[in-house]
């Protein structure tokens, strides 16, 4: 394991970071909208959904698997089959 590396945390490439923070971007205003309603409004069940669909899109984003994702992992797959690390030959 790298020094400093969280066991547990995937690396995300620059791309994942990107389609993160562009999800982030439409999330959070719906995010504080619901606790805008939910608060302030004194609406729950419009608060309470809109909280609910903030967190689906980033859980949308984050879990579910979608065709580019797919060519990746093969790619990655592929790279990490035929071109060993330097650090897999020393152990």
């Amino acid at each position: 394991m790298p020094v400093g590396a969280v066991p547990g945390c995937m690396a995300r490439s620059i791309l994942g970071m990107v389609g993160l923070g562009t999800t982030l971007v439409f999330a959070i205003p719906v995010a504080l909208l619901g606790l805008e309603f939910l608060l302030a409004r004194g609406q729950p069940t419009v608060g309470g959904g809109l909280l609910v669909v903030a967190v689906l899109m980033v859980a949308i984003e984050e879990y579910v698997t979608t065709p580019d994702d797919l060519t990746g992992k093969a790619v990655d797959k592929t790279v990490g089959a035929v071109a060993k690390s330097p650090d897999d030959d020393e152990e």
